[in-house]
Parts: structure tokens; sequence; C-alpha cells
């Protein structure tokens, strides 16, 4: 998939873009602009391209104790085409370089493609748990 470009998330088009792919995976906890430049600004956000179609976005969360956590998300028409995959590897590897031993990533339990992908990629579940108000859990999981 030589047209796939991973680019960090810069000005609010960039910030529109990860917002869209975010809130269509985890409609239970949209986020609205001014969440995500928080997010922007202790996490790495990037947005994926195919070509100039908006696939995908990631989170990098920078290691704690040397434990980062690396989520990868795609949009479901784009699926199953090998990006999450590279999404994923880019995503690990800046993890990596930041110093993490240890990857987690997590899941809303609604997306049993995301579940099937991060076990795919060696992921095993360590904990679900609800946020306040939510009826649909989210899946921990960490890299074997």
């Amino acid at each position: 998939m030589t047209d796939l470009r991973i680019e960090p998330v810069s000005g609010d088009l960039g910030l529109r873009d990860w917002q869209l792919v975010h809130n269509l995976i985890i409609p239970t906890d949209p986020l609205s602009l001014a969440e995500i430049r928080e997010r922007a600004g202790r996490n790495r956000l990037e947005v994926a391209h195919l070509g100039e179609t908006l696939v995908g976005c990631s989170t990098v969360r920078p290691p704690v104790d040397g434990t980062a956590t690396v989520i990868a998300r795609v949009l479901p028409a784009y699926r199953r085409q090998g990006i999450g995959a590279q999404l994923y590897t880019h995503s690990l590897a800046y993890a990596r370089s930041l110093g993490a031993t240890v990857i987690e990533t997590v899941v809303l339990a609604s997306n049993p493609d995301g579940l099937r992908f991060a076990e795919g990629q060696g992921f095993v579940e360590i904990e679900r748990y609800l946020l306040p108000g939510d009826t649909v859990p989210y899946v921990d999981l960490r890299l074997a």
C-alpha cells in the first residue's frame, strides 16, 4: 500500500480529520476540537490518508514507567486491506523510539473488528471497564 500517508495532526484540518475518524469509531465518547487539541498536547495524534482519502487515525500515549498506549483506528470501508497493520507498525515504532518496553492498546467492546485486529497483532485482554455514564465497556489489551 504505497499510497498510504501517515502524518502528525497539524492545524484545524488535521484535528478535524482525526476527530472524524475517532468519533465514527468511538460514538460513545465523541470529542470536541478543544478536547482533541488538549490530547494533541500530551499524545502524538496522526491521520492516515490513502491518496487524498482519509482512512484512519492513531494515538500514541507516551510511556509512563515504560508502558505506552498505541491506538490505531481504520474507517470500516478501508479495513482488511493492510492499512491498520501499517498504521499500527508505524505507531509502535514511534512508541518504542520514546523508550516504551510495554505496549498496550484500548478498543471499544462494540468494535469486534478492532478486537480481532488487536488479538491478531498479539495483544491479550487485561481489563474491561465502563466509564461513568457509559453502557459499552472499553477493553484494555497488552502486547504479549
